[in-house]
């Protein structure tokens, strides 16, 4: 199998071509930006998967998705990200992504993937899509996101509690905690943070 690798990470690029050599035998090339990821397709096609840094220069988003699909239509292109929410791992795959790799991902599983994804499947870890938000290393539960919606919809703690048959008291507590895994320093902050991640 031949894999491309496309990350601006020396190490991080270096090391999952490491991994994939070691498990699977793979023949890797790599790439430190979009556009050499394009000229290395152009001049040899010949591979079964190309990974992509979402955040590396010339991917401007999922354009760079789009556009290495464009240069050749039948190549799974997936896109590796070590910070990515689980709404973006859903707009890449519906962009037309063979799948979403967190650089997380054990050297196995990342092998696993790769096969997967090279067989024609798409990928996604199933822990990851399950989880609602990601901020930072910390996850929202699903009840702070509750309180969150709540929050940003204006309700007071007591109009929430009542709407998910909570105490105040509990709801107090969540709103506290989100508001320190989102680094907010009141309601009114984390309100707005929820908007500008689009947690909610």
């Amino acid at each position: 199998m031949r894999i491309l690798i496309a990350d601006d990470h020396d190490l991080v690029r270096e090391a999952i071509a490491a991994f994939l050599i070691a498990e699977g035998q793979a023949e890797v090339a790599t790439a430190g930006s979009l556009g050499e990821a394009l000229d290395i397709i152009a001049a040899d096609g010949a591979f079964d998967l190309a990974l992509l840094d979402y955040n590396m220069p010339g991917m401007n988003g999922l354009e760079g998705l789009e556009r290495m699909r464009k240069v050749k239509t039948d190549l799974p292109v997936a896109i590796l990200s070590g910070t990515a929410t689980r709404a973006l791992a859903e707009e890449a795959i519906a962009a037309g992504a063979a799948g979403f790799v967190p650089k997380t991902l054990t050297p196995k599983s990342m092998m696993t993937a790769a096969q997967f994804m090279a067989a024609g499947e798409v990928y996604a870890p199933f822990n990851f899509m399950q989880q609602k938000s990601q901020i930072g290393s910390e996850l929202l539960s699903s009840r702070e996101i509750d309180v969150l919606q709540g929050i940003c919809r204006g309700q007071s703690n007591k109009e929430i509690a009542l709407e998910h048959n909570l105490h105040e008291a509990t709801v107090k507590l969540h709103a506290k905690t989100l508001c320190r895994k989102l680094g907010a320093k009141n309601r009114t902050h984390a309100a707005m943070i929820a908007r500008d991640r689009n947690l909610v």
